[in-house]
Formats: structure tokens, sequence, C-alpha cells
């Protein structure tokens, strides 16, 4: 948390089954662990407040901010994803939860992120292989509500600029998906490019959210008149 503003509280969501929430069962579907998750969040959304989400964590952070939006007057004032996009990817052979363990196990090192010796070692891929197949099936059987507005929020899409599963293309196509300005930063890397380069990811989500809340300071813009955007890449 150094990276970030002193005067900023920033909270880290635990989905069940990670963390201290360890020995909680995960969920497996997206919007019952959306509406689990908003109702965790409730005593902090009396103040301004964002979304920052990497991967299914940007899923998550996508839909509480459409449910919020259904909900009322509680709104993010800037939402930030990351490594993921609500386009359709291309058309699997398999589901990945369905995955035989080898091949699943295979699937996961190719992602990234996770040391080869965890994955190599059967007891601790025996303890995480449960999670893998919640989460890959989670998001895999995600479908966007085609009824959802356009996000209202400003919105900061970040990405591996060698991620085969999101690359440019794809996260491009957050575009189609919002009302005010979209910010693109797209940095060196596959699916976890911001490893070894959290301070600069940052100072990038510091930039866009400061901007974001001097526009929520402003007068509203009148139509004909939208906010700026732009693609950022390192």
């Amino acid at each position: 948390m150094r990276h970030f503003p002193s005067d900023w509280e920033v909270c880290l969501v635990e989905a069940p089954g990670r963390g201290r929430a360890k020995r909680s069962e995960p969920f497996r579907e997206a919007l019952a662990l959306t509406r689990h998750l908003r109702e965790d969040l409730a005593p902090e959304l009396d103040r301004p407040f964002g979304f920052f989400g990497h991967s299914m964590g940007a899923l998550l952070a996508y839909e509480l901010t459409n449910l919020l939006a259904a909900e009322g007057p509680s709104r993010p004032s800037w939402l930030g994803v990351s490594a993921w996009s609500p386009a359709p990817g291309p058309e699997r052979d398999e589901p990945r939860h369905l995955l035989s363990s080898e091949r699943l196990r295979e699937g996961v090192a190719r992602m990234g992120g996770i040391p080869a010796s965890s994955l190599a070692d059967p007891d601790q891929w025996r303890t995480v292989e449960p999670l893998f197949r919640a989460d890959l099936g989670l998001v895999d059987t995600w479908r966007p509500d085609p009824a959802a507005p356009p996000l209202r929020a400003p919105l900061s899409v970040f990405g591996g600029q060698d991620d085969p599963g999101f690359p440019p293309e794809r996260l491009a196509a957050w575009e189609d998906h919002a009302e005010g300005p979209v910010e693109r930063h797209l940095l060196p890397g596959g699916h976890f490019y911001f490893v070894g380069r959290t301070g600069d990811v940052a100072t990038r989500i510091t930039k866009d959210v400061h901007a974001a809340l001097s526009r929520d300071a402003q007068p509203a813009r009148g139509p004909g008149h939208p906010g700026p955007g732009s693609a950022d890449q390192a």
C-alpha cells in the first residue's frame, strides 16, 4: 500500500476460499459472489470509493459496479479493471474447470504468476486445485447481462501487451461498455504484467483516480461533450 497516497484507505477484498476465509467454500457463480461481496462491503460505501480488480477480480468489480448502479445512489467514482474483458473469447474445446488434473495444472502454469515449484508439488497442487476449478468455472460460465447500461464511472483498463487470453484488441472492447472516459494502460508482459512494476501501476491508478475525483467535482458535461479518453503504452 506504500505506493498509494497516505490519505487513501485501501481495502483488500478476500473472496471465500482464500486468505482469512480459506476454510469457506468458494463460490462458483459470479452473481452469487457479487451479492455476497456487496453485503460485506456495505459499511465502506458511505464515502467516495472506487474498485480495482485483476482477472476474475475485474469481472467481480464490473458486476459490483452494475449492481450498485441498479440499486441507487451508491456508485463508485472510478473503476479499474485489469487483464479481463466482457468481450467473448475464442471457443474452448472443453471448459477449463472440467479438465483433467494434469491438463488443468498445465493450463495454470501457462498463465504464469504461480511458482513452478508449487505446481510441481503434489500436496500443494491438491490443496489449490479445487479453488482453481471454482474460479475458472465462475469466469467461464459468466455471461453479460444484455440489459446492463453502459458504465458511467470513469474507467481505467490495464493489461499486458503479450497476454494471450486478453490481448489489446480484446481489452479495447471496453469502449463498447462505457459511457464515460476510458483510459487504457498496456504494459510489457503477459497476464501478470504487474510483477516487478507495482510502483508504476500504482502511480497510474493514482493519477486516474485523482482525475476521476476532479471530474466529480466539476459541473456535469452536457450531451455532445464527452470527457477525454486515451490509450497509453509503456
